[in-house]
């Protein structure tokens, strides 16, 4: 004779206490990701996680010096007359952003805007005063600053097609 421990209401209330509990488990070991930003060049697009965020905070200043300098992982191709396109999540235009090129702050003020579009030549212009040709490779990094504090940084390789 077998006798039954629980009920079948009982049974199903368990496995979905079970399931609850796991799933809680689960979310509780993730990382909140980082806000993303976007780099789109007509049908093609890229976006990426911050190579360096501290959850919205300040990063120190050695921090942010060190992490301009990492290469980025994620690449476009663009040509001198394509459009490159950047968008970047509302919580980072709230604070404001700057485009870095290959390190270097590439303009005076931070923007506040959502989304902006640059054409490729401005990546890619030749060193005519030292006769060098144009480089093939661009790194450029969305910067999101507040104030005079860095609060994250976002890499992309761009890549000339001509």
């Amino acid at each position: 004779m077998t006798v039954a421990f629980f009920s079948g209401k009982g049974r199903r209330i368990g496995v979905a206490l079970g399931a609850v509990s796991a799933g809680l488990l689960v979310l509780s070991a993730c990382d909140k990701p980082t806000p993303l930003a976007t780099v789109t060049v007509g049908d093609d697009s890229v976006s990426s996680e911050a190579a360096c965020y501290n959850d919205g905070k300040a990063l120190k200043n050695s921090e942010a010096e060190k992490c301009l300098n990492k290469e980025a992982e994620k690449s476009i191709k663009v040509s001198m007359t394509d459009m490159v396109r950047f968008g970047v999540d509302p919580e980072i235009a709230d604070n404001g952003w700057t485009l870095f090129i290959d390190g270097q702050r590439g303009e005076p003020e931070p923007s506040k805007k959502t989304y902006r579009s640059i054409t490729g030549g401005a990546f890619f212009s030749s060193q005519s005063q030292t006769g060098e040709a144009a480089p093939k490779n661009t790194q450029v990094s969305i910067v999101e600053t507040k104030g005079t504090s860095v609060i994250g940084i976002w890499h992309f390789k761009l890549e000339k097609t001509d």
